[in-house]
């Protein structure tokens, strides 16, 4: 279904579970988080579905977006952004790509349309308190009967907050209570027998980092308080993260020995290639252009990792690779995390190589299913040169001909076991990923000298260069950095690493600058 006939939005709250995810991992997931929404309340809170004829008022939808953490402004300019204007409201969801305009009929929803732009020609931002988007799903304002997950128990049933315990100390007559001054958590678990009342575990306000909402799509068992199925559950997810990391190292160990035919390059078709570049290249582009070109003629699989801030040129690095691996015969993959960068990407890679014999394919949920097909057909008879698409690339149905080189863009927002599907498939692929912001694992890795890395820090002409600094947290390393900006005529970003306690962060900032 193409974005312009869609008929249902998922709208996920603005909540710590679910900034963790990533946009791929919603639109993988959607028909599950549809049906976990009619059983688990903890998703019923938090996943919002609308559809064409859907009958909810307008007010009500307003009303449902704040208590989902977003922010009423003039314009829906950023993620967890809504806006309105007259009958129609304008949202982005934390979910997506871009921003959609809601449009009602009466207390029906009309239509719903994505806005590729911004809907306004002149912003008009509404200054409003910023929420604390970590309330709603605070094991605080949990509802009663939510499933929760205590971390040495398992799952139970949420009972609401008690100031007192009973405490069986040797049978039914002999009991103790106590008392807490903050009060306690109580979460009902299975009976210990048939016939028995549930039994009941009592966790201290204090200790609320050991509870979280269950946020699965199923209907859980409840667990038993004492029983093994949570241990056991535990040492499986445990057992499988040591598997998945046996598998992983035997794969690296399998890439580090694994040799393939260096890259013949076409010099007079890089060449041609190099002149048509409408910038003037910086010397950071040139050194890892050099980098990668000199991994392509290498026997050994190249995997490496270009990093560098948005507008730097990854992008150009990233097509001379691609260039090369095609003028040497192999195919190449461009796998990107969005529908909407990946049809960039096949945008800006037509128009870089369009004097040039080579055959491009998109893959993505845009693509109609007789272009898939026919995508997939091209790329087993090895007819498509260049195939550029979003997860779709990950299907089964999906094989290569004579694939060399996949690249990677924002290798960050895929997991472990999708970026390695290709290395599975082939251990002498060519691997190029590119990241503004790469992961811990990433840098672990070529830490480790498991992968080799390309940075780009010379910005293009007209920009500053990033001046980055690794120091020890200190008031006054961070009074001395905002000033200096300040100072200059700048703009500082903090970033902090918790929803819940970013109000607690401003106030502490707001001292340190005083």
């Amino acid at each position: 279904m193409s974005e312009q006939d869609r008929k249902e939005l998922l709208i996920a709250s603005v909540s710590p579970h679910n900034l963790e995810r990533g946009d791929l991992w919603f639109s993988e997931n959607q028909a599950q988080i549809k049906k976990a929404a009619h059983t688990n309340p903890w998703w019923r809170d938090n996943a919002l579905f609308l559809e064409k004829d859907l009958v909810i008022k307008p007010a009500l939808l307003v009303r449902r977006l704040m208590d989902m953490g977003y922010e009423r402004a003039g314009m829906a300019v950023g993620k967890g952004l809504f806006a309105v204007r007259g009958g129609i409201i304008d949202v982005w969801p934390i979910n997506e790509a871009h921003p959609y305009a809601i449009e009602f009929a009466g207390n029906a929803i009309a239509e719903i349309h994505p806005q590729e732009q911004a809907p306004y020609r002149q912003p008009t931002p509404v200054a409003l308190p910023r929420r604390n988007y970590g309330s709603r799903t605070s094991i605080n304002t949990l509802a009663e009967g939510s499933f929760v997950v205590h971390a040495d128990h398992g799952i139970g049933i949420y009972r609401g907050q008690t100031r007192t315990r009973t405490q069986t100390r040797t049978g039914a007559e002999d009991q103790a209570t106590e008392t807490a001054p903050d009060g306690f958590f109580v979460i009902e678990y299975a009976p210990p027998a048939p016939g028995r009342e549930p039994d009941k575990l009592f966790v201290p306000v204090d200790q609320k980092d050991r509870l979280t909402p269950y946020v699965g799509f199923t209907t859980p068992a409840i667990h038993r308080l004492g029983g093994s199925l949570w241990i056991s559950a535990k040492r499986k997810v445990r057992e499988d993260t040591e598997k998945l990391a046996r598998s992983l190292l035997t794969l690296y160990a399998a890439r580090l020995g694994a040799a393939r035919p260096p890259y013949a390059m076409d010099a007079d078709y890089m060449a041609q290639l190099s002149a048509s570049f409408g910038y003037e290249e910086t010397e950071g582009q040139r050194r890892a252009e050099e980098e990668v070109m000199n991994d392509l003629a290498a026997e050994r699989p190249m995997d490496r990792v270009l990093t560098g801030d948005v507008g730097f040129g990854k992008t150009e690095i990233a097509v001379r690779a691609a260039a090369a691996a095609i003028f040497a015969g192999k195919q190449v993959a461009v796998l990107a995390p969005t529908t909407v960068l990946a049809t960039q990407h096949e945008r800006t890679f037509r128009e870089r190589l369009a004097a040039f014999p080579v055959a491009i394919r998109l893959l993505s949920r845009l693509t109609s299913p007789a272009e898939s097909r026919e995508a997939v057909r091209a790329a087993a008879h090895g007819h498509a040169d260049l195939l550029i698409g979003t997860h779709r690339l990950f299907s089964s149905d999906l094989q290569f001909k004579n694939l060399g080189l996949v690249i990677i863009d924002e290798e960050q927002r895929f997991g472990v076991r999708q970026k390695e599907r290709f290395k599975e498939m082939r251990p002498e692929v060519d691997i190029l990923s590119l990241s503004a912001t790469p992961i811990p694992r990433t840098l672990s890795l070529a830490l480790a000298r498991l992968r080799d890395v390309s940075r780009i820090d010379t910005p293009p002409a007209g920009r500053t260069a990033i001046a980055t600094a690794v120091l020890p947290y200190g008031a006054r390393i961070i009074r001395e950095a905002v000033r200096h900006e300040i100072n200059r005529g700048g703009q500082v970003y903090f970033l902090h690493n918790r929803i819940e306690t970013i109000g607690h962060a401003k106030e502490k900032l707001q001292k340190i600058l005083r």
